[in-house]
């Protein structure tokens, strides 16, 4: 960090820096350091960083410096005024809010309208924001396409393009998405790719859409791997059946703030979280069969503090950026080297120290040897580690004598059930998340009363013991309009 350096000194507009200021943000890192004095000047630029370095702010304060406000003389005279003028493309849900809370916080002075547009959510309150006029829009790939082809949001205005982790939207399957959306912004736009890694694909993408860019490689000296040096690693050779009760001592390491913990399927994710949860941990889950609204409320109940432990899969790794998160632990190894580096960068952002501990099944050592060389971490052999292990409770600094239980006096946050869970979907006040739970139940109600006369399937049973009790056809059919009637719906045919 650049310590006699403040962001006052690179020109950036008053209200920014005061915003800036509010935070306790003064001094720029390095990326941000080395990408403000060009992106300012209107270059396009490749910035490459590992993750938790402050990319955001790198691109963001450029956004906000360059784009016209409505506040500023000559808004009302801009051509497109009201149009986004600049556009941060994410991969992920999180990361683009993650990005858009990011950019609002800075500009609290300068009157920019800023707009997160994702699935998941419904459509009109983001379409009215547009037509109300926005000059930032943070989105993810599919939900802008979907309201630019629908013609709620033009982007022939837009001066600036941000891809925010081009490389993971390269591994999401974005790339054809992402080129359609800058093919829809004008030539001569400024663009800036941020990405924690360069692939070939993602060079291509900046030939093909970048006008002699600057690349820029933000790499402090005493950080030679393409780990965070200030992470602290730990790796372990696991048993599955003990890992739960391991993770359960890990989490009462002295010092552990906010926890991430890690598995590759959703199901674990699910089971791990409610086992947590058993022991007395404040713990949520968030995976991709979650809806948006449970996926938020477990994000918020986490960023405020109400649980301290959030269980995830690897759709969390990109763009969970929260402040204070002590300690990562991945519960199943990581695919490959590019998912292990996403989720340890959880931790030991900003500046801050971290802890990463990584649990290796028998069966994932070939995986965990790929991580290990490709990372050139040193460690090729995890130790034969269980949860009575001595070197886990000294290297995690646990106090003796823990259990897997957290002590009754230890459970102080409020839990998940304390945050509120946003009706996302536009729904009628009072209706449950997605509208199935009240018709289901009424459903069920109507059956023993009608008898299944309504359905198809359900009338063969019940129409025999009444044609045993009927002499003629036209009987017949006036008992079953009868029943089938809301006055005569618990008319029985002993009372015929």
């Amino acid at each position: 960090m650049e310590e006699t350096r403040t962001f006052a000194d690179f020109g950036i507009h008053a209200d920014i820096v005061a915003a800036l200021e509010a935070h306790k943000i003064t001094h720029p890192f390095p990326i941000q350091a080395m990408t403000l004095p060009v992106a300012l000047d209107g270059h396009d630029i490749i910035g490459q960083a590992k993750t938790g370095t402050g990319k955001t702010l790198g691109f963001g304060i450029p956004i906000l410096q360059r784009v016209t406000s409505p506040t500023d003389e000559g808004f009302a005279t801009l051509e497109g005024a009201g149009k986004p003028q600049a556009l941060a493309v994410a991969p992920t849900r999180e990361l683009a809010v993650q990005v858009a809370q990011d950019l609002t916080r800075a500009a609290a002075g300068r009157g920019i309208r800023i707009l997160t547009v994702y699935g998941g959510r419904a459509y009109e309150p983001q379409i009215d924001a547009l037509n109300a006029g926005i000059e930032v829009v943070v989105g993810t790939p599919g939900r802008l396409i979907d309201l630019a082809e629908k013609g709620h949001l033009s982007l022939a205005h837009c001066r600036i393009a941000v891809l925010d982790e081009a490389d993971e939207m390269l591994d999401l399957g974005f790339l054809p998405d992402v080129e359609k959306l800058l093919n829809m912004t004008p030539a001569g736009r400024q663009t800036m790719l941020f990405s924690a890694t360069m692939p070939g694909a993602v060079v291509a993408l900046a030939r093909s859409y970048m006008t002699q860019p600057t690349h820029i490689r933000a790499i402090s000296e005493d950080d030679s791997g393409q780990t965070v040096a200030a992470v602290e690693q730990f790796v372990f050779r696991a048993h599955a059946m003990d890992k739960v009760e391991m993770l359960a001592r890990i989490m009462q390491a002295r010092g552990r703030g906010l926890s991430i913990v890690f598995t590759r399927t959703k199901r674990t994710a699910a089971k791990v979280a409610d086992e947590l949860a058993d022991r007395g941990f404040a713990a949520a889950a968030i995976h991709g069969d979650l809806g948006q609204g449970a996926r938020e409320q477990a994000l918020r109940a986490f960023r405020n503090g109400k649980v301290d432990i959030l269980v995830a899969t690897d759709v969390a790794a990109r763009g969970i950026d929260v402040e204070a998160v002590t300690h990562v632990v991945n519960f199943q190894c990581p695919e490959d080297e590019k998912t292990y580096l996403h989720r340890i960068g959880r931790t030991g952002r900003a500046g801050a120290t971290g802890v990463a501990v990584t649990f290796v099944d028998w069966d994932d050592l070939h995986r965990w040897v790929q991580i290990n060389k490709a990372l050139d971490l040193g460690i090729p052999d995890p130790e034969e580690t269980y949860s009575s292990s001595p070197h886990l409770f000294s290297q995690l600094d646990i106090p003796e004598g823990t259990t897997g239980s957290l002590p009754r006096s230890s459970r102080t946050r409020a839990g998940l059930g304390a945050e509120h869970v946003e009706d996302i979907e536009g729904k009628p006040a009072g209706r449950p998340q997605g509208g199935q739970g009240g018709r289901g139940q009424r459903k069920t109600g109507n059956r023993p009363a009608s008898g299944g006369a309504n359905k198809g399937e359900g009338a063969p049973r019940a129409a025999k013991p009444r044609t045993e009790r009927t002499t003629t056809t036209d009987g017949k059919v006036r008992r079953r309009r009868r029943r089938g009637g809301a006055a005569n719906s618990g008319k029985t045919a002993a009372e015929s």
